[in-house]
């Protein structure tokens, strides 16, 4: 029988120690830098989204640029040509629905209904509403990156024919919404570290007992 979602963390705690506190961006800039993420890694993310503000400047600016001009701000975080069009439509949508470039009016809003209107922004999916919900507003909404999914698919926490796209819907419930993000950085970590998509190293893992998936290859 797979382990629950709490026993999983508490090992990883015990194992890790409890992650950093998260402080809260923008949750604007948070949709912004999440699409930006998409295919590349932090450090890439992070210089794409500064050189956004530098060379493109304010959101209202951001809006107004050609998205060739936005594109060759990114383009070292890969994908520009994908991801510039992205990012200005999802402005252009905020700005017409609301009148104003921000989306500090999720804060009123509950987990269910924030992620229902990130999602209707073009190119935004439940992970990156979730990281929104969760890293800018410090709502209890799961994000499932290749590490969450790997992990709980391995673990059993979730079916074995859950698409990724859904599988928050089975580990949301699982959880105390105080214990939503210490599950997402944990899993992150533990799947970097030890449950790796090629070479798992079971022999080191926390989990190895009550893992069902324990000792099976990348196909796991």
């Amino acid at each position: 029988m797979p382990p629950s979602a709490l026993a999983v963390l508490a090992r990883l705690r015990a194992h890790y120690g409890a992650p950093a506190p998260h402080r809260s961006e923008d949750p604007l800039a948070e949709l912004v830098q999440t699409i930006l993420s998409q295919h590349t890694s932090d450090v890439n993310t992070a210089r794409a989204y500064a050189s956004l503000r530098a060379n493109v400047g304010s959101w209202e600016a951001i809006r107004q640029a050609p998205t060739a001009q936005i594109a060759d701000a990114i383009r070292l975080g890969g994908l520009a040509e994908v991801k510039a069009p992205r990012i200005k439509a999802a402005l252009e949508s905020i700005w017409q629905e609301h009148g104003a470039l921000s989306l500090d009016f999720l804060r009123a809003l509950d987990v269910e209904a924030g992620r229902r209107y990130l999602t209707t922004l073009g190119g935004v999916g439940p992970k990156t509403a979730a990281c929104v919900l969760l890293f800018a507003l410090n709502k209890p909404a799961l994000p499932v990156d290749t590490h969450v999914f790997r992990v709980s698919r391995r673990l059993g926490l979730i079916g074995p024919r859950t698409p990724a796209a859904r599988a928050h819907l089975e580990l949301e419930p699982a959880l105390p919404p105080s214990d939503v993000y210490d599950f997402h950085v944990l899993l992150i970590g533990h799947g970097r570290q030890l449950c790796k998509a090629l070479r798992p190293r079971c022999s080191s893992c926390p989990l190895a007992d009550v893992c069902p998936r324990v000792g099976i290859g990348p196909s796991a």
